[in-house]
């Protein structure tokens, strides 16, 4: 989407596949992520499954430059960190459409990853499963179902927050965490989920 420029995180885990640095992470060692958590060079970073990854802040600072909003694909440990600094940021929870659907792209996932360990594809099912326990500290939440309409949705929610109301207002609105979208709460059902605001 024009205007949006997107972040690539540093990890300190092994590139997998056909993973390059400086396309899908910028791969680095444990002593020189430390060395960069320590400087205060990340906006936001977490240990997941044992490896750091982190979001640099010469990347905000670059999206600037460029005119452009920084879109960041990071996990629940690092969404908190940020809405924390910044609150101004708008926070968009990614979900699965059910628990099967879940394990699936999990599994197909870890499979092109190599990564067959049967014990680390549930590990990674039960955390992702408790994260959805966060979805209510997010000010947007989309179900990932349908990839079009997902990508009509976020295209609304960006537009919206950018103050474009015309023809995206009503889809971003209806994304949001607090109203009580059917489709969410139909998600938030079948994995089990009822700690829902009063709104719902």
């Amino acid at each position: 989407m024009e205007g949006l420029d997107f972040s690539i995180s540093y990890t300190t885990r092994a590139p997998r596949g056909s993973e390059e640095n400086g396309r899908e992470y910028y791969f680095t060692t444990r002593a020189e992520f430390e060395r960069m958590v320590a400087a205060e060079d990340f906006l936001e970073w977490a240990e997941v499954f044992g490896n750091y990854y982190g979001t640099a802040v010469s990347a905000l600072r670059h999206a600037k430059e460029l005119g452009k909003d920084l879109l960041l694909d990071i996990d629940v440990q690092g969404a908190v960190q940020m809405m924390e600094k910044m609150p101004e940021a708008v926070s968009i929870f990614i979900l699965p459409p059910s628990p099967q659907v879940l394990e699936k792209r999990l599994r197909n996932r870890s499979a092109a990853e190599n990564m067959t360990s049967e014990a680390i594809i549930e590990k990674r099912l039960t955390g992702a499963k408790n994260e959805l326990k966060k979805v209510w500290d997010y000010k947007y939440a989309l179900v990932n179902d349908v990839l079009e309409e997902a990508v009509a949705e976020m295209r609304a929610i960006v537009l919206y927050e950018r103050g474009v109301l015309v023809g995206v207002e009503d889809l971003a609105k209806g994304c949001r965490t607090d109203a009580a979208s059917p489709k969410l709460k139909a998600v938030l059902d079948a994995f089990g989920m009822d700690n829902y605001p009063s709104a719902f």
